[in-house]
């Protein structure tokens, strides 16, 4: 299994401290040296499922979007943005049990790259979107601009982006991860049609949320 380089630091940590108490119980025999010890390597296992890097089918049509992370569709709305202009956002809704990376839903260059502070509401709230600590990345694609959100939810502290103003990037490209339960957004033109429904469980990279028409 694949592992995301952010997770390697909490991953050594906790086995470090899970090989010392397990080599001190000999000496001590003592119950909560070993239940400690215990529990410190269930929360190496842990992680190591949270930062889980799966690989991923990334589609070859150049007019779809896909989704940006994994997780549950919240909402899919229309919506008038600063940089997209008219269009639709997709509210994903990741929990700690989803992989927690997120990718790039279309080829194009990086616009900008903005970071708020902010609020840690649960990221299945709509006030989360407003309120939150999130990172915004604008990309200009061939097609249109995209919008991608990352929004920090109330056990995530921590947002991680990997890409920079300027940088040209690809479909399915790791962008960055929020950890441990968060929220990401993808705002896309009116020339696409959405693909995906509330409810509905995405893999980020893989599946199609967003179709380029025809005629646009």
């Amino acid at each position: 299994m694949r592992i995301a380089r952010e997770g390697y630091p909490f991953i050594f940590a906790a086995l470090a401290m899970g090989a010392l108490l397990a080599a001190l119980y000999p000496l001590h025999h003592s119950p909560a040296l070993l239940a400690v010890s215990i529990v410190a390597l269930l929360f190496a296992l842990a992680c190591a499922g949270f930062f889980r890097n799966p690989m991923r089918l990334v589609p070859s049509d150049e007019t779809v979007l896909v989704a940006p992370a994994d997780g549950k569709v919240l909402r899919v709305r229309e919506i008038d943005d600063e940089y997209v202009g008219a269009g639709y956002r997709i509210d994903i809704f990741l929990s700690v049990f989803d992989v927690h990376i997120n990718r790039m839903p279309a080829s194009g260059a990086v616009a900008f790259v903005r970071y708020r502070p902010g609020r840690f509401f649960s990221a299945f709230r709509d006030c989360a979107s407003e309120q939150n600590e999130r990172n915004d990345m604008g990309i200009a694609g061939r097609w249109g601009r995209f919008r991608v959100a990352q929004i920090a939810g109330s056990v995530a502290r921590r947002i991680v982006c990997h890409v920079k103003e300027s940088q040209p990037v690809t479909v399915g490209q790791i962008c960055g991860m929020i950890r441990f339960g968060s929220r990401t957004e993808l705002t896309f033109p009116k020339n696409y049609a959405p693909c995906v429904a509330p409810g509905q469980r995405v893999k980020g990279g893989e599946t199609v949320v967003g179709r380029r028409l025809e005629h646009a």
